[in-house]
């Protein structure tokens, strides 16, 4: 037998025996082994590429918290809801350019959202974004104000759900930016991984919306 037809056979039996104790083995180690080489190739190979695609360090963010809900969240009134929100007429934003933004019926806790980096020049009023604030996690909420300045652009957010703006979020500045949020991928996925989590969260944080 040649090199190369041995070669091809080694080839052919380390492939075999690899498939069988990663796909086939229903064993209690060949689940563990299954789950371990899951995990290597979305730590180290998925998110790397996703992040180096998107130009951001978190592609997929899971939403933690209910500054973003609105009341019924994807069956809401969006007429019903506005007729409560007096808090945008300080930014002037009147209800014709809401009902332009994305997310206009907000996103709810354990939403998973896809992230893709913010170039600060292309941001404008309603996107939404995720900052670092200096909190234990970054903060994902809707820019209500931008001003220009000669060190660069100020962003000012605030969350659908609250009633007013969180000092840390009154000026973002372009350095603190993540990235934006593009569209829900899937909604509540997030409680997956949420759920181990709940009992750290402050007692007004803590549940479903």
């Amino acid at each position: 037998m040649s090199k190369e037809k041995k070669w091809w056979e080694k080839t052919k039996k380390a492939y075999k025996k690899t498939k069988f104790i990663l796909w086939d083995d229903d064993s209690l180690k060949g689940w563990l082994i299954s789950l371990l080489f899951i995990f290597i190739v979305v730590k180290f190979i998925f998110f790397p590429l996703l992040s180096f695609a998107t130009g951001t360090q978190l592609p997929l963010a899971i939403v933690e918290s209910c500054s973003m809900y609105h009341e019924g969240n994807y069956l809401s009134n969006f007429d019903n809801w506005w007729d409560n929100q007096d808090k945008y007429s300080e930014f002037n934003i009147t209800k014709e350019q809401f009902e332009e933004f994305g997310f206009k019926k907000g996103f709810n806790k354990g939403d998973i959202l896809f992230i893709v980096g913010a170039k600060p020049e292309k941001l404008k009023v309603g996107d939404i974004i995720i900052f670092n604030a200096g909190t234990n996690h970054p903060i994902i909420h809707r820019i209500m104000k931008i001003e220009e300045t000669n060190s660069g652009r100020i962003f000012s957010t605030m969350g659908d759900h609250n009633p007013g703006q969180l000092s840390v979020e009154q000026e973002i500045t372009e350095d603190q930016l993540v990235g934006k949020a593009v569209f829900r991928i899937v909604p509540y996925a997030g409680w997956i991984k949420l759920i181990f989590f709940e009992h750290l969260q402050p007692a007004n944080n803590k549940g479903f919306c």
